[in-house]
């Protein structure tokens, strides 16, 4: 009988489910969009009860498309938004707030309260993260402070913390496990990722307690089982979880030392794995827990890039010169170049390796003659530009060549931005022949948990590329580009 393998991704922007089979083939796909709330400029928030609603719906719908008996799936894998941060009561399974995600930038004052009370090394040495609103440490704080008796509640251990990954065990396993894993656990700001346990150093320096904290297990390995679910039976296990672009990096079966990837969603995010080799970046790179499988540990580096395909969305909702996001590829194809125009996307802050989440986004270089055409490849060159600075960086940091770069998420399948991304990165770029590694990777970790495959060289063998983008730009026009990029950048962290 074949067995299937149900995949969880709950992204920034939709939820979607995968059901895989045992040769990593996309028996069928769904996705859900989650629609986002903005309080004010600045502040990003997500309903965790539709976060629920819209999980279960594309559970359903994915069952139904496949035509399967649910009886038949093996095992569950979730993926998720890293870092967005919920506290719910543990007797009720009701959130007390709003999800703060993870482009939210309210707790900025807190990051700088810390910094000035010189706790930054602090907090870099036990978590390899920079001290930034972007993780979930800060996101607690400021919910510990802005909601009336919820501090009294956590050290009292009526109220639970997790990121999306722990919110989602918790309902699908009637509240019975409060778990995360590795990977997701070194993404709070209190995880030490050299010890692999909660810090007490940290935990006593934000004021958070450690009753609201979930256990922290392996990324692959069984977390609980389903209980209580009106669209699944009782007792599948939830083999894996994992933060989005750990999993994305396992999915793209990055597992030796030196391999590297760029996944384009929401955010960009190029992550090396480092393999057993804690390696602390000096310059703005996160170090992170990429998985853990049974005892072996595997770290990464990794830059974070908050927009990249959100940008295309902008141009779609904010500027109106497309209609829908997979026009862009056509426009920008219609001229043969952005015509000098550079489009820093900091719509959101910069992310690494400047670490400025004050920073605005930026168009330089529109004369009479620029069209939006000229602007949508100016958009789509920008996505590529600061991946090739993250790898730039990554490369000091590591003392090693990247020989070719594999590549996944929505914007990948745009074949323009690939092609620019090789050029501009001067080495091949590979494309896989499913997009959706995030998900794919959590099925493979969640496959691996329960037998489905053996070991990592089996999963290798499986593995399936689509197409490989072979650089062709001639090195002045490179230069070109890279000169007014940067001389872009320089204009922003100025301001």
């Amino acid at each position: 009988m074949t067995e299937y393998i149900l995949a969880i991704d709950q992204g920034t922007t939709s939820t979607k489910a995968l059901l895989i089979d045992p040769s990593l083939n996309v028996v069928a796909s769904t996705g859900v969009e989650l629609p986002q709330i903005y309080p004010r400029p600045g502040w990003v928030e997500h309903d965790p009860q539709l976060i629920l609603k819209i999980t279960y719906e594309s559970i359903k719908n994915v069952i139904q498309k496949a035509n399967i008996d649910p009886h038949k799936i093996a095992v569950i894998g979730i993926t998720n938004q890293r870092e967005t941060t919920i506290l719910w009561d543990k007797k009720t399974g009701k959130p007390v707030y709003n999800a703060i995600v993870w482009q939210c930038k309210r707790t900025a004052h807190i990051v700088e309260k810390l910094k000035a009370r010189g706790y930054e090394k602090i907090f870099k040495n036990s978590t390899g993260l920079v001290l930034d609103p972007y993780f979930s440490a800060t996101k607690i704080m400021w919910l510990l402070n802005a909601i009336s008796g919820l501090r009294n509640k956590a050290q009292k251990g009526q109220i639970a913390f997790g990121t999306i990954d722990t919110w989602l065990l918790w309902h699908l396993t009637n509240g019975v496990n409060h778990a995360t894993d590795v990977s997701n656990a070194s993404r709070t700001l209190l995880f030490n990722i050299k010890k692999l346990q909660w810090d007490d150093e940290l935990l006593k320096i934000t004021g958070i307690s450690r009753y609201m904290l979930p256990e922290v297990k392996p990324t692959s390995g069984v977390f609980g089982y389903t209980k209580g679910l009106d669209f699944l039976p009782d007792n599948i296990p939830v083999g894996s979880m994992a933060g989005d672009q750990q999993s994305a990096l396992f999915g793209q079966a990055c597992f030796e030392a030196g391999s590297v990837k760029a996944t384009y969603g929401t955010g960009s995010f190029v992550l090396c794995n480092t393999s057993d080799k804690l390696t602390f970046s000096k310059h703005g790179l996160l170090t992170t827990v990429a998985w853990q499988i049974k005892n072996k540990v595997a770290y990464a580096l990794e830059g974070s890039a908050m927009i990249s395909g959100a940008a295309v969305q902008w141009a779609r909702d904010g500027l109106g010169i497309i209609e829908k996001s997979d026009d862009i590829e056509k426009l920008a194809s219609s001229v043969p170049d952005s015509g000098g125009v550079v489009f820093v996307p900091a719509l959101s802050g910069l992310g690494a390796p400047w670490w400025k989440p004050d920073a605005k986004g930026i168009i330089t270089g529109i004369t009479r003659g620029t069209t939006k055409a000229h602007i949508a490849r100016a958009i789509l060159e920008g996505i590529a530009l600061q991946t090739y600075t993250m790898l730039e960086v990554m490369k000091q940091d590591t003392g090693q060549r990247l020989s070719s770069l594999k590549v996944d998420g929505g914007a990948s399948k745009d074949d323009l931005l690939m092609q620019f991304q090789a050029d501009i990165l001067n080495i091949p770029v590979i494309r896989p022949q499913n997009i959706e590694t995030t998900s794919l990777g959590a099925g493979m970790l969640a496959g691996l948990a329960v037998g489905i495959w053996k070991d990592l060289k089996e999963l290798k063998q499986v593995w399936k590329k689509d197409r490989i983008f072979k650089p062709a730009m001639p090195v002045a026009q490179r230069r070109g580009f890279l000169t007014r990029w940067e001389k872009a950048i320089r204009m922003i962290l100025s301001v």
